[in-house]
């Protein structure tokens, strides 16, 4: 029968002969097989062949060979049968120890194509070793009449290098009156061999008895050892030391320093005088490896490290201690100290790499298995856990086919032109900690093809840009590469243009064609552009040109750009506000509510309110963060007929922007509204204003006629007076960026006032939501504005109820501040003249004042209003 026979030279030729394939599978089957140890060479193992699906003819042609885990090639196969059979000599014992599993792993590796199996032979133990004793005559001294019958002497066991029943081991005695055996399960590690006293010990009868102590395993056939025991009578007997505890037990790590304190014994005679002197000792049972890495102190029982632990080589230590006293007969007493070694990480990895498909040419298909790697770890737990790595930016990975063992395949294509070869260092650490790491470097030659296109290093680049940067800031740059040479590695940079709105992308940011420096053409304005995601594309000069993009996302950073503007609000009964503040209020009666916006977002839109004036001796206070206005006492006559408050509202950016909102309070005796003034602060609040306060104290004055109040309040809010803000001039328009926010003067004083004989206008932000019906020459079907739930028609809510149908309004339709600025349409105050409707701001943009009028105007919650487009704005006229 023919055997393939594999030598090192062989191995080395065979393995440099394996081709390149297209594509690589990973065999998933495994194969399990059992031998006995000790089996002679040529032992059946199985059909290796058969089990893995392989015809038998095929295993020359394939280039079938197999890769052992161990040192040694414990067994071959018959490639003319396909059958696994024993090579040489297995002793489990050499190979495993005392662990309860044993097992070779094969890797086993075929061509045509390339696929590893992994199949597991496990060692059977059979009882080939007999009990061992360590010595062959174990001594003990017992006092006469002293010791009591039922006193325990510990023995040594023996030891079997068998695992599972072979190892289970059985004593017995020879004949005797005096002694008998028990055996005691101390712990997990060890059993406990006891000679019990049955009776008593007379030295003038027999002062030295001799026993045999035969220990017997549990294998099939039995197998025994023998160990002689002399015990000695002694003629006094007191009393015997006395150990605190019969078993100690510690643990160390294994690199604990030489001299540590391992524990401290502590044993009691009850004798007086020199009896009671205690000396402590290694009992004669602990064998050379224990005495040689632990001592003992014997006045004060301290156990000291002496030697080197090593964890690999020990795990456990089980030493027997023995306290003698210093009578003419000394007496003993004995105990067990059982020290458990903790592993560290003080083993390196071991790797090992067997290249298989050298040279590798770069048209390779990613997958091509280029080396098989094998790892290994001393040390237990997470420090025996081994990981491997290559160098990143390499395009070849690790893949872990079976545990310990990893593949080196081709990531991605590879060019002879950019590197002709490649020195991978593959690191194998395990997860101790510290981590320990062993490396080795494979030498891959790449043979030659081309094509190659240019490559960036990332597939997205993100950059933060702070808004109001200034024309031509650069932004960053982008690089690509191209291993080829000559013309062909020329790369220039170019922006894949879009729309962005109504404008191309090139009129915001360009990119130099050389350096792939991305410039910024304009200021960016976080309030219109938050995100601007584009293309760069690199291009080589090669014939045919190749090219590659790369995605670039500009985030725009907000800046503390836009100011506080106060918007409508109600008061706390979720209707308009009063106009006038009833001198029964109390302490803590809430007047109306402050609301402003800030279109900046974060910090910079965090706002605060305080009253500027007449500050903190006044009637009235503000919530910082709730901009209610409420009393801080009971109101007085002499807190006079009106009360005028400046509220400052702030934001808490860097530096911090603000605008104020003046309110008038008119003090009587009955509630009204309370009326708003929105004039800047410097200016004069206007002659309408003075009527007002006038009409207020004329009203104050017949207070008294409740009834006649009544009628003139009621009068007063179904009189159809024209639906404007009083102010001189003519009407101007408000507009705001797209998140509401104004755009105007940072310290504006806003003043609100009605027109004489008309009701308390109040005037309604409309949403930024328009339909797409106003663009498309619809206006005169009459959308409907309706409040929302709240009852407040608000950008800063749902806006309009429902989602129109027609979408968001069209991009030339969205006015921006730029654009009214440099118009001059932006105004100094919200006050509108003459008997045109109030007007809301073309698309994208919100009006927002405040709302003070309890009663309802005709912009009112609850009436409806038609929406028609005009040139620039929109107007809304109550149908």
């Amino acid at each position: 029968m023919a055997v393939f026979r594999r030598d090192s030279l062989v191995t080395r030729q065979l393995l440099r002969l394996v081709l390149l394939h297209t594509a690589w599978e990973v065999g998933s089957a495994q194969v399990r097989y059992s031998v006995p140890e000790e089996s002679k060479h040529g032992t059946f193992v199985g059909r290796l062949a058969q089990d893995l699906g392989l015809e038998v003819a095929e295993l020359v042609s394939r280039m079938f060979r197999m890769v052992s885990s161990g040192r040694r090639d414990y067994f071959e196969v018959n490639l003319q049968s396909g059958v696994l059979f024993v090579n040489s000599r297995l002793d489990r014992e050499e190979l495993c120890g005392q662990s309860p599993l044993c097992a070779i792993d094969l890797e086993v590796i075929v061509d045509k194509p390339l696929r590893i199996f992994h199949v597991e032979v496990e060692i059977q133990d059979i009882n080939d070793n007999a009990p061992v004793f360590s010595v062959n005559e174990q001594n003990l001294s017992i006092a006469e009449s002293l010791t009591l019958p039922g006193s325990h002497f510990p023995l040594e066991g023996a030891s079997d290098a068998d695992v599972g029943t072979n190892s289970l081991l059985t004593y017995k005695l020879s004949p005797n009156e005096y002694f008998t055996l028990d055996l005691q399960k101390n712990d997990e590690h060890s059993d406990g061999l006891i000679l019990v006293l049955k009776k008593s010990l007379d030295r003038e009868d027999t002062p030295v008895h001799y026993f045999l102590l035969t220990a017997t395993d549990g294998g099939k056939p039995e197998l025994t050892g023998t160990v002689q025991l002399v015990i000695t009578v002694l003629d006094v007997n007191d009393n015997a030391p006395v150990f605190n505890q019969s078993v100690y037990k510690t643990r160390l790590f294994e690199n604990a320093a030489d001299g540590t304190l391992v524990t401290k014994l502590d044993a009691t005679d009850l004798d007086d005088g020199i009896n009671k002197d205690i000396s402590y000792s290694f009992s004669s049972f602990v064998p050379l490896s224990g005495r040689d890495v632990f001592t003992i102190e014997s006045n004060t029982g301290e156990i000291r490290i002496k030697g080197q632990l090593d964890f690999e080589k020990n795990k456990v230590y089980d030493l027997q201690i023995q306290a003698d006293d210093k009578g003419n007969l000394p007496l003993s007493g004995h105990c067990k100290v059982l020290i458990d070694i903790l592993d560290v990480n003080d083993n390196a990895p071991e790797l090992a790499v067997t290249s298989l498909s050298l040279p590798v040419p770069e048209h390779a298909s990613p997958g091509t298995v280029v080396a098989l790697i094998s790892v290994s770890d001393r040390d237990s737990g997470d420090n025996g856990k081994v990981t491997c790595s290559i160098p990143p930016n390499l395009p070849f990975r690790l893949v872990s086919t079976f545990k310990n063992y990893h593949s080196l395949v081709l990531a991605e294509a590879v060019d002879r032109e950019r590197v002709s070869e490649y020195k991978i260092v593959v690191t194998a650490r395990d997860e101790g900690a510290p981590s320990l790491s062993a490396s080795s470097s494979i030498l891959v030659a790449i043979s030659d093809v081309n094509d190659n296109a240019p490559a960036f290093p990332q597939p997205v680049y993100t950059v933060f840009v702070k808004e109001n940067n200034p024309p031509g800031a650069h932004l960053l740059t982008v690089s690509a590469s191209d291993p080829d040479l000559r013309e062909n590695a020329f790369v220039s940079y170019s922006v894949v243009e879009r729309s962005v709105g109504e404008q191309p992308l090139s009129s915001y940011i360009s990119v130099h064609s050389e350096s792939g420096h991305i410039y910024a053409l304009q200021p960016l304005d976080y309030e219109e552009l938050q995100v601007l995601q584009f293309q760069v594309s690199a291009r080589d000069a090669g014939l045919p040109s190749l090219c590659g993009n790369v995605t670039v996302q500009l985030f725009v950073l907000d800046a503390n750009d836009n100011a506080p503007a106060v918007s409508p609000a109600g008061s706390v009964r979720g209707s308009l506000g009063p106009e006038l503040v009833p001198l029964s209020a109390s302490a803590g009666h809430v007047v109306g509510k402050i609301r402003a916006v800030d279109a900046d977002s974060g910090y910079n839109a965090w706002l605060r309110y305080e009253v500027q004036e007449p500050g903190a001796a006044g009637p009235f206070r503000v919530g910082v963060y709730s901009g209610e206005i409420s009393t801080t006492r009971a109101l007085e006559e002499a807190d006079g007929p009106s009360q005028r408050l400046v509220i400052l509202v702030k934001d808490h950016g860097e530096p911090a922007l603000s605008a104020t909102a003046t309110v008038i309070l008119s003090l009587v005796e009955s509630p009204q509204a309370v009326k708003w003034d929105s004039r800047p602060r410097g200016g004069s609040e206007g002659p309408l204003v003075d009527t007002n306060v006038s009409l207020m104290i004329a009203i104050c004055s017949v207070s008294g006629l409740f009834v006649l109040v009544i009628v003139v309040y009621v009068g007063l809010r179904c009189h159809p007076g024209p639906e404007v803000m009083c102010g001189p001039g003519k009407a101007t328009m408000v507009c705001a960026s797209e998140v509401g926010s104004w755009s105007y003067s940072q310290r504006q004083s806003r003043n609100l006032c009605v027109g004489k004989g008309t009701a308390k206008d109040d005037l309604m932000v409309f949403s930024p939501n328009f339909p797409n019906s106003w663009e498309n020459g619809e206006a005169g079907k009459g959308q409907v504005l309706t409040p929302n739930p709240s009852g407040m028609v608000s950008p800063w809510s749902h806006g309009f109820s429902g989602t129109p149908a027609g979408g968001p309004p069209k991009p030339q339709d969205q006015w921006t501040l730029r654009k009214h600025a440099a118009e001059g349409n932006l105004p100094a105050t919200f006050a509108a003249t003459g008997r045109a409707p109030p007007m809301a701001c073309c698309p994208r943009h919100a009006l927002g004042v405040l709302v003070p009028g309890a009663a309802p105007g005709p912009f009112s919650l609850g009436e409806q209003y038609r929406q028609t487009k005009g040139e620039s704005c929109f107007n809304f006229k109550k149908f």
